[in-house]
């Protein structure tokens, strides 16, 4: 591990640790009550607890059932729609006002009817996180695939390459980064779709949970919740970006070249 990784994990952790004394020096200073916001000691207690006992690990698993099937459903539809409307502009003339249009509803407007369609147990809050998930990707996807090098395209069609061949050897790898990007920003989305799906019906899922702790004033409870969804976030995100290493990995040859250079 170089001196400069180790440079940022100990701003990362010493940030966190003035985080956490600030917050604590905060709350005793202005004798803050523990129903608004509790000291971070009672917060890691309810963590604990909640890890220990095995009462978060069921509202855990049903967020995290809905947040991947319904991430993985949204970002390959927004994948494949949005590489189908790059390569077929009529279409996508013809289609993009209905996409945006349901893009510019609010899903928590939608969220009463997906559970009216596909019912309250698990469809609905995969349903609700593919649609919020579908956007980010397409229109990444979409503007990707358009800015390739023209040179490329020209140069594969010059030896007679199929229109699926470059899709699939020259578009496609130039974009993406670009999808990525979107896969990124759909991470985060996706969290945001359980938990709005899990606000309005749901038995379990983290969001059942945070609301079920609301009724009775437990704060430390929710505190810890939110913590947890936003590890699920972090870790979601280091899986994208550990992908796009993996993945895209001529860009990383690219920025190795020019720190030699």
């Amino acid at each position: 591990m170089t001196r400069f990784r180790w440079a940022e994990i100990g701003i990362s952790v010493g940030f966190f640790i003035v985080t956490l004394v600030l917050w604590d020096l905060s709350v005793r200073f202005f004798q803050v009550p523990a129903y608004l916001v509790p000291a971070p000691l009672s917060v890691g207690n309810a963590l604990i607890d909640g890890l220990i006992k095995g009462t978060f690990y069921p509202h855990i698993a049903a967020t995290l059932y809905a947040v991947v099937v319904g991430y993985l459903l949204g970002c390959f539809l927004a994948i494949v729609i949005g590489a189908l409307l790059a390569e077929i502009p009529i279409i996508e003339r013809a289609l993009m006002p209905y996409i945006v249009a349901l893009q510019s509803m609010p899903k928590v407007a939608l969220a009463p009817l997906i559970i009216v369609w596909f019912g309250f147990g698990m469809s609905s809050k995969i349903v609700l996180v593919a649609l919020i998930c579908f956007f980010p990707v397409f229109i990444n996807t979409l503007v990707g695939i358009r800015s390739v090098n023209p040179d490329i395209v020209n140069l594969y069609r010059a030896f007679s390459a199929s229109r699926w061949n470059i899709l699939l050897n020259v578009k496609l790898p130039a974009a993406a980064s670009s999808i990525f990007a979107g896969l990124q920003i759909s991470v985060a989305m996706a969290l945001i779709g359980a938990v709005v799906g899990e606000f309005i019906a749901s038995k379990a899922g983290l969001g059942n949970l945070l609301q079920a702790s609301s009724m009775t004033m437990d704060v430390a409870t929710m505190f810890a919740v939110v913590i947890v969804l936003a590890a699920i976030g972090v870790a979601g995100n280091e899986i994208l970006q550990y992908l796009h290493r993996k993945v895209v990995f001529w860009e990383n040859r690219t920025h190795v070249a020019a720190e030699g250079a």
